[in-house]
């Protein structure tokens, strides 16, 4: 198929994309990568009437340290991101996750802050900004606001950004002293995760947040909790998330994953802060 018309936009700064926004609300839409946008355009299952390409906005290219945390503009393709040499350093799960969001082709053009607004509930970085408590830049022709990461994702494929506003930044908060792990379950690698794990571990606590069952990423925090305490807490979080049959996974796969993939993956996050 082919996408329906649209008007195309090419921004050269930040005020006139927000102006194009401000101006069309729901009938605009803002491009960056395009890697998961451009299937719904040629699916039509998105139809906005104007586009506006926000890559030639050299202030959203930022990529920078900042109070402890990493900022990710909404230029920063997740290639550059991954390629940075701080990024092991600062947030080593988001050095851990990455590899696993699609596949060399794709991280070259898909942005960061692309991924975030897509809210797909079984992709990596969505899961990594929940686990890090990091936070959404939005800014609007009106105001700015910092959203959490906990009250960005509102459901599946939804957000709590307005027609108006788009995603200036992404920041991850710095993990230096815990142990960090990622893993996940695809039918091939690339591909979306039926289930992922991502793990922090502290000197007083556990963190695990979990992606692919759920209409959204879910975290929990636990004591640190080992044999059978781990056991039942991981047991009754699989269940807390509710998952579904899909023509992926069935929920009791789904479940089990969330048991094993769960502990393995906070084993492993014991180990690197060990």
């Amino acid at each position: 198929m082919k996408p329906a018309a649209f008007d195309y936009v090419r921004a050269e700064s930040v005020d006139e994309a927000l102006a194009v926004l401000k101006a069309e609300g729901s009938d605009a839409r803002i491009l960056a990568g395009g890697m998961s946008f451009m299937a719904m355009l040629n699916m039509r299952l998105a139809r906005p009437k104007v586009l506006v390409d926000i890559m030639r906005v050299g202030p959203l290219a930022r990529l920078e340290e900042q109070g402890g945390a990493l900022v990710v503009g909404a230029g920063v393709r997740q290639a550059r991101l991954l390629a940075d040499e701080r990024l092991a350093g600062v947030v080593p799960i988001i050095a851990q996750a990455l590899p696993f969001t699609g596949h060399a082709q794709t991280r070259s053009r898909g942005t960061v802050c692309g991924s975030i607004a897509h809210a797909d509930p079984s992709a990596e970085l969505p899961l990594c900004l929940v686990a890090l408590k990091g936070h959404v830049h939005l800014r609007s022709a009106r105001a700015s606001r910092k959203v959490p990461a906990a009250d960005f994702f509102t459901g599946m494929m939804a957000t709590a950004k307005a027609d108006d506003e788009m995603i200036e930044a992404v920041s991850f908060p710095g993990a230096r002293g815990e142990g960090t792990a990622f893993r996940e379950i695809a039918r091939r690698h690339g591909d979306f995760a039926i289930v992922a794990c991502a793990a922090l571990v502290s000197g007083t606590s556990i963190r695990l947040t979990v992606g692919g069952v759920a209409d959204m990423p879910v975290a929990r925090d636990f004591p640190l909790l080992e044999g059978s305490g781990l056991d039942d807490a991981l047991n009754a979080f699989a269940w807390e998330l509710d998952a579904r049959d899909d023509v992926h996974a069935s929920a009791r796969y789904r479940r089990e994953l969330v048991r094993r993939i769960g502990r393995s993956t906070i084993e492993e996050a014991r180990r690197c802060r060990a």
